[in-house]
């Protein structure tokens, strides 16, 4: 199956901009054969987290709508990574999952959110854990910082997830652990690991990219780079039950001891 990674440069505050940017590289996959995107995190605005309740979107707004318009008119599966979402007079991190039908069958607000940013003063975390089905079968849904937190993929991959999705901002300042912690969990949960990172800002601020598709086994199928750019690789993700298989950690855990 040929999957899609935006790896995007965003502009800080500029929705429109953004989503445009966004309508051209998902344009060009499906030119390619694509049939299942995965994009970033605040993809939309960015981390303009001073401005974030006048820029976020409602429930099924403007982009959202426009990735379920390119579901329906191309047949194909999308991530849409997140936006910041306004709901109940608050800003939540939330991702949605859309079908090929252009129907959204599942959303997630980011749980943990990062103290080192005081992200908690502007955004809502989130209260439930994501999994869904997709043409490639059950998958979980995370976003950035959760990565940290081992218990969460754990769990979905306990419950019968063989796919976990990262939409991302990632900074290069800590971009080692990026690569340690998707390969972890990839490794630890015997799942595919599909992260998307972005590319933008400057010094300190710089987001890492290395976007990253590894397989249950650990092994790298495909990384970005450190500029914007669409990152199509072809995946077999039939693979996951015969890695299981032939290493069955899962049926070796004693939780009872945990």
């Amino acid at each position: 199956m040929k999957i899609a990674i935006l790896q995007m440069d965003i502009i800080l505050g500029d929705v429109e901009a953004n989503r445009q940017k966004a309508r051209t590289m998902i344009t060009e996959g499906i030119r390619q054969g694509v049939t299942l995107f995965v994009l970033p995190e605040m993809w939309t605005t960015g981390y303009k987290l001073d401005q974030i309740s006048e820029l976020a979107e409602q429930e099924n707004g403007p982009s959202i709508k426009m990735l379920k318009q390119l579901a329906t008119e191309h047949s194909v599966e999308i991530i849409t990574g997140s936006i910041a979402e306004a709901r109940n007079n608050k800003v939540y991190n939330t991702a949605y999952v859309i079908d090929k039908t252009g129907e959204v069958i599942a959303k997630y607000s980011k749980i943990h959110l990062i103290g080192l940013m005081a992200e908690e003063k502007h955004i809502t975390p989130g209260d439930q854990k994501c999994s869904f089905d997709l043409s490639i079968g059950k998958s979980g849904l995370i976003i950035c910082y959760d990565i940290r937190f081992t218990e969460l993929p754990r769990s979905l991959a306990l419950a019968g997830c063989t796919t976990l999705f990262i939409p991302a901002q990632w900074p290069e300042l800590r971009g080692d652990h990026w690569r340690i912690l998707n390969l972890a969990r990839a490794i630890e949960n015997q799942m595919f690991v599909i992260s998307a990172n972005t590319v933008n800002g400057r010094g300190r601020g710089k987001m890492y990219g290395h976007s990253m598709i590894i397989n249950p086994w650990g092994e790298i199928i495909m990384e970005g780079g450190e500029g914007e750019e669409l990152i199509i690789a072809d995946v077999d993700f039939s693979i996951v039950h015969e890695i299981r298989k032939r290493l069955p950690v899962f049926t070796d855990r004693r939780p009872e001891y945990y």
